[in-house]
């Protein structure tokens, strides 16, 4: 403008005079109605009745999750309930299923009831067979039953109060408590073979014999489980015999050196694993008072070292973790969360990968996988071997590349090895995979995981876990979900919306944030086309007159277009959706749409720019060519104009109508009409009763509006939009 002037006169304040009048170009109200709108979606989210106890815990998001391109999931307790059955105890040379627990029951019977004597010479080999077998049977339980950190508590049943049901240890009154349902399902089965924990504090343990009587322990140490250790040991001293032993239970990869050889531990852990059971290796060692008292002075010492303190204790546990015992193997199993199948199903159609990552063994989750119908059965499943170095990794990752449409499964150890060689060929190969699955995966790997799919391939990401170690893999994605289960609140807590069942991600994602992006793509654009409607309109005005510059619109009326007058209908955008919510989730391809962007992109926004050109430019011609005598006629003729293309460009863009946006649209046109009476210093009250009036403010209105909606009802009928199908 201020060129055109040939910057005659004072220029330099020209520029500043008309930097203030196109300073409405900038949609500050863009992110007050954005913001308003998104606190909006998450009071649509929490009041759902399809997804009860749904919690919105960062309100800035809700459109993202309309754009998910990558899921990781956590398993256990997110795909799986977390509720454990003991399934197995295998023993090395037999194994004990669900039909022969009684057996085990006769063993541990005989245990206690057999005479202390020798038995008669007539009964040869057998009964010594019998006893040793009864004797293996009894350790394995005996280990199972006190290496743990399960205690047991007592409740008023009604009948008996608290204290009398802790002092005569009633059954009807006693619940387990444990950090992990592992724990709770082998106490309750060491229970149901008749082994029962009936007490426990913190320095001592009383477990009640088939025969009634109570044996006493007292607790010297233990040693809780950590993800790094992956095992847990307790060292206990039966007060009646004054025994010393230290128990050890955990996962078979780190067991497998602690305990002694054996040929059979990593092959039955294998079967084990390929069945679904998540697999605990137990065992024990029997230490004399001074190996105890030994390991307790350097235990104390390294405890109370200054520097490296928690390597020296390690140190110092790892010195007694030697030539351990086998006493058994124990096989749990999980079930699957409800409806996770046709979720899943749904995830994968609407355009989502889902990986997932799970710290249990290859063949568990591999097992999982298949059963919850990540992958499909017609997918190949590529096992990716175990690598060390950098060779190896080469070959396996040739070998990987040569597979098509296939799922791969890869664990923790061979991932880290690809990712510090071949990060980039890695991602490239694992992003082209229809699903993948990483076993014995540390959280700190979940989380690079998550981090390294939003770098290399720059898509949306959403992490769904249940418990404490899927918390730093949560607020690494974009959107984090967590799922409250059995493992506490930790990750529902982290994370950006917290859910009760699995089963409720499909319908926060496509109803929810399907609407919620579509519903900020429309408003965000209208806000724009709002404010440079009238910059346009001020732009014309100012060129007609010789480049002035003069204000179009004074005080109250250019403050009133943007609040009162335009912003209830503008905002009633949010209540908009273009398909049912039972559509969008029985048609999950409609979500795949999203991915493209097409809601929202240069295309978009330069369509709605040549829009409020042609709007703006159009009211202030008709408007100038239009006025007879005063130039206050010019500013009731654009102003009415403008307003009123305003409400028929919301209700050209609304798809579903909403009786609140019905109110909206009759609300502002009344609040414009009324406050007329009040704006006679702007606008000339007789001459807006005129006919003169109305005539010309309808031409001008039709030209500005009726191309659009000319275009649209073209568009609609040569090229629907694929959602136009399924609403018809």
């Amino acid at each position: 403008m201020v060129t055109l002037q040939h910057f005659a006169g004072r220029w330099y304040l020209q520029i500043l005079r008309f930097l203030l009048l196109f300073s409405n170009i900038i949609p500050i109200s863009l992110r007050v109605n954005l913001d308003m709108g998104k606190i909006v979606y998450s009071w649509m989210i929490r009041r759902d009745p399809k997804i009860p106890g749904t919690v919105v815990r960062s309100s800035t998001i809700p459109e993202q999750l309309g754009r998910i391109s990558y899921l990781l999931t956590d398993k256990t307790g997110t795909l799986t309930q977390n509720e454990m059955v003991f399934k197995r105890l295998h023993l090395g040379t037999v194994a004990y299923g669900m039909d022969s627990m009684d057996e085990v029951q006769s063993h541990i019977f005989s245990v206690y009831t057999q005479p202390s004597q020798d038995p008669p010479a007539q009964k040869g080999t057998t009964t010594k067979v019998r006893k040793t077998m009864s004797s293996r049977v009894y350790e394995a339980v005996k280990g199972i039953a006190l290496c743990h950190n399960v205690t047991p508590s007592y409740e008023s049943n009604g009948v008996t109060d608290q204290a009398e049901a802790e002092r005569q240890f009633e059954d009807s009154c006693r619940v387990y408590q444990a950090s992990s349902p592992d724990e709770v399902a082998l106490v309750q089965w060491t229970e149901s073979v008749g082994l029962t924990l009936v007490g426990r504090d913190q320095s001592s343990m009383q477990l009640r014999t088939p025969g009634g009587q109570i044996m006493n322990f007292t607790i010297l140490q233990i040693f809780p489980f950590t993800y790094e250790s992956k095992r847990m040991g307790i060292i206990v001293r039966e007060d009646s015999t004054g025994e010393i032993t230290f128990y050890m239970k955990g996962a078979d990869v780190v067991m497998a050196g602690i305990v002694q050889y054996n040929d059979w531990l990593e092959e039955e852990c294998g079967n084990m694993a390929r069945e679904g059971l998540r697999v605990l290796v137990v065992a024990k060692k029997s230490l004399t008072e001074e190996q105890y008292q030994d390991f307790e002075a350097r235990y104390v010492q390294a405890k109370l070292s200054v520097h490296d303190r928690s390597l020296k204790v390690a140190t110092v546990i790892e010195s007694l973790e030697m030539e351990m015992e086998l006493l058994c193997l124990t096989g749990v199993e999980d079930q699957l969360q409800v409806d996770v199948r046709p979720t899943l199903e749904t995830l994968r159609n609407a355009g989502m990968k889902v990986w997932m990552l799970t710290g249990d063994k290859l063949e568990t989750a591999t097992c999982t996988a298949k059963n919850a119908h990540l992958v499909t059965r017609n997918q190949d499943i590529h096992i990716f071997r175990p690598v060390t170095n950098r060779g190896e990794a080469h070959l396996e990752l040739n070998a990987f590349r040569r597979k098509h449409d296939c799922a791969l499964v890869i664990s923790g150890d061979s991932l880290e090895v690809c990712l510090k060689y071949y990060e980039y060929e890695f991602m490239e190969l694992a992003c082209q995979c229809p699903a993948v699955v990483c076993c014995r995966c540390a959280p700190t790997q979940k989380a690079q995981i998550v981090r390294l799919l939003q770098e290399r391939t720059g898509k949306l990401t959403c992490a769904v876990g249940d418990g404490g170690n899927d918390v730093s893999m949560i607020q690494e994605a974009d959107c984090g979900v967590g799922v409250e289960g059995k493992e506490g609140k930790q990750a529902s807590l982290a994370a950006d919306f917290s859910i009760t069942q699995f089963k409720h991600l499909g319908r926060l994602l496509m109803v929810h944030g399907r609407n919620s992006y579509k519903r900020s793509a429309a408003l965000s654009q209208f806000v724009i086309h709002r404010s440079l409607c009238i910059s346009t309109m001020q732009a014309v005005f100012s060129s007609v007159f010789y480049f002035a510059s003069v204000p179009l619109y004074q005080g109250f009326l250019i403050i009133g277009y943007s609040t009162i007058y335009t912003m209830f209908p503008v905002f009633s955008l949010v209540l908009d959706k273009d398909v049912k919510s039972e559509v969008a989730m029985l048609y999950p391809e409609l979500y795949k749409d999203l991915l493209k962007g097409r809601p929202l992109s240069y295309k978009t926004f330069l369509i709605w720019v040549l829009i409020s050109i042609y709007q703006g430019s159009i009211i202030m011609y008709g408007a100038l060519l239009l006025f007879e005598s005063e130039f206050v006629h010019i500013v009731a003729i654009s102003f009415t104009s403008l307003i009123l293309t305003e409400l028929l460009m919301v209700a050209l863009t609304i798809q579903t109508w909403h009786w609140l946006m019905i109110v909206a649209e009759l609300l502002s046109l009344s609040c414009y009409i009324a406050s007329l009476v009040f704006l006679h210093e702007f606008i000339d009250v007789y001459f807006i009763t005129t006919v003169s009036f109305l005539w010309k403010v309808t031409v001008i209105t039709l030209v500005s509006c009726l191309p659009l909606y000319v275009l649209k009802y073209l568009r609609r009928k040569f090229s629907p939009p694929s959602y136009s199908k399924l609403t018809s």
